[in-house]
């Protein structure tokens, strides 16, 4: 195999020339059509332009309210952790992250009460839920705050 032999090993579709001549098919007004915006040099419409009517997102109600404050909760239920800790084993975000309960270790982690527990665990946490909380610690476990 030699320079001169070598190929594509797939068709690449020859760059678009416009603008030169009318016998390349794309001569004159270069595929623009005759005058308007869109045959001016540096015209571009925004996305979902609606050639000048009221777009769609100005037409429709805005409702709602983003608080600000609002703080995002990564939750584990106590299923989980019956099934993934053994007994007396303490548990914190970063062993929620090996076992790949929690995906992110900057998110803050609330432990609630679905399911049952039959082991004593030392669970460190952002937050528990009231039935969580009394769950853990009737199986005879701690709940830690962080």
């Amino acid at each position: 195999m030699r320079l001169h032999e070598l190929q594509n090993t797939f068709q690449r579709k020859p760059r678009k020339r416009v603008g030169r001549g009318d016998g390349s098919g794309n001569g004159r007004t270069a595929g623009r059509g005759d005058k308007g915006q869109g045959a001016r040099a540096g015209s571009n419409r925004r996305l979902q332009f609606e050639g000048g009517q009221i777009p769609l997102f100005r037409r429709l109600p805005k409702r709602g309210f983003n608080n600000p404050n609002h703080t995002e909760y990564t939750v584990v239920n106590l299923s989980y952790l019956e099934s993934a800790f053994a007994a007396g084993a303490e548990v914190s975000k970063a062993s929620f992250k090996e076992l790949g309960l929690i995906s992110k270790l900057d998110v803050p982690v609330k432990v609630l009460g679905d399911g049952e527990l039959t082991k004593a665990l030392k669970v460190s946490a952002n937050k528990f839920s009231a039935s969580a909380r009394s769950k853990i610690e009737a199986a005879g476990g701690t709940c830690q705050e962080i």
